[in-house]
């Protein structure tokens, strides 16, 4: 049951996360013309902090030591981007679909991939 209910926390924070993620990622493209990869990237970043402190203390409970669960917390990220940032570069470069498509399926490989491991090692 904890499993699910941390799932289900996890999703509320990852939403929360995405839509900064997103919403950086759009200004970056639209205002500022950036690569897509890039700025998806740069969102990924502003999504990993907000979802940094709120995993912590609200989907976890965690009462580990900030240095230790935020290193692991962004060796995962760091795994959570290149993810995306894989699935992003093989849309523009070979498959060559809508960019929104293609960032939704990066969001969901990339959720379950960090949860998993953000429950058995970070928090």
């Amino acid at each position: 049951m904890a499993f699910v209910v941390e799932m289900g926390k996890y999703g509320i924070v990852g939403l929360i996360g995405t839509a900064v993620h997103y919403t950086t990622m759009a200004i970056l493209i639209r205002v500022f013309s950036f690569e897509v990869v890039l700025a998806s990237t740069c969102g990924a970043i502003a999504g990993a902090l907000v979802n940094y402190v709120l995993n912590y203390f609200y989907t976890f409970r965690s009462k580990k030591d900030h240095r230790d669960a935020i290193v692991k917390f962004w060796l995962i990220a760091a795994i959570g981007w290149g993810i995306n940032a894989g699935i992003l570069a093989m849309n523009e470069y070979l498959v060559g679909i809508n960019v929104i498509p293609a960032q939704l399926t990066a969001t969901v490989v990339v959720f379950v991939v960090t949860f998993l491991m953000n429950r058995r090692w970070t928090f």
